[in-house]
């Protein structure tokens, strides 16, 4: 039983890792701009499964910053992820021992996020092993990658990367979507809301970080009041 959930989660996760590969090529040119070795950059990419926490990582590194300044900033860049661990604490079985919730609570990313929560039912924990076994590789080696390729590949080639990390977001959050159509609204209200947030300079003085968890909890809070999901749904 768990073999098979562990293969399946791997086939859903498949777009995931492609897309990583792709994405964190400019997480490894970003690393050699900070003069991290290859091993260092890709050792990082497998711990940090983060795009913004690295390249915030990266500027701190550089400007010789302490060590507890880089624990600080990546606590609060990062702070979203726990929103998403207490979302997937209502999927998983009370009795799941520690070690398996730790395990999830590490490859917790928007996109694996995504997938886990998406699944039916108590959430088997070998599902999100799955993806992972995927997804993070696919980061790592695409940070390598880019490390090593520095200097070889034109910016708008590189620009142009960036955006797979959009069509991943829609070919996780869609199919659910179809699904249940509760979800389309939520949806296309989080992206109309994100757009307004980024454009109006009324919140300029709020980083991005912040931003993503102002707009779940007040998204989330209107989703579950007008929405709610029956808990034996979950």
């Amino acid at each position: 039983m768990h073999k098979q959930t562990y293969i399946r989660g791997m086939k859903d996760g498949i777009p995931v890792g492609l897309g990583y590969f792709v994405v964190s090529f400019t997480i490894g040119i970003a690393a050699r701009k900070a003069d991290l070795t290859p091993f260092q950059a890709t050792v990082m990419s497998f711990t940090n499964n983060t795009s913004a926490g690295q390249f915030a990582s990266f500027a701190l590194i550089a400007s010789g910053a302490p060590y507890l300044e880089m624990v600080i900033s990546q606590a609060v860049i990062n702070l979203r992820y726990c929103l998403m661990s207490c979302a997937l604490s209502q999927k998983v079985d009370n009795r799941l021992p520690f070690y398996h919730r730790f395990l999830i609570a590490f490859g917790v990313t928007d996109e694996i996020f995504g997938l886990s929560v998406s699944w039916k039912g108590k959430l088997d924990p070998w599902y999100t092993y799955g993806i992972m076994s995927v997804a993070v590789p696919g980061w790592s080696l695409g940070t390598l990658a880019g490390v090593l390729s520095t200097g070889m590949l034109p910016q708008t080639f590189l620009n142009a990367m960036n955006m797979a990390l959009y069509g991943m977001f829609i070919a996780i959050f869609m199919p659910a979507a179809r699904e249940d159509k509760k979800l389309l609204p939520v949806i296309f209200l989080s992206m109309a809301l994100s757009a307004v947030v980024q454009v109006l300079p009324l919140f300029d003085f709020i980083s991005s970080g912040m931003k993503i968890i102002a707009l779940t909890l007040v998204i989330s809070l209107g989703a579950a009041i007008l929405m709610p999901v029956p808990e034996e749904d979950l």
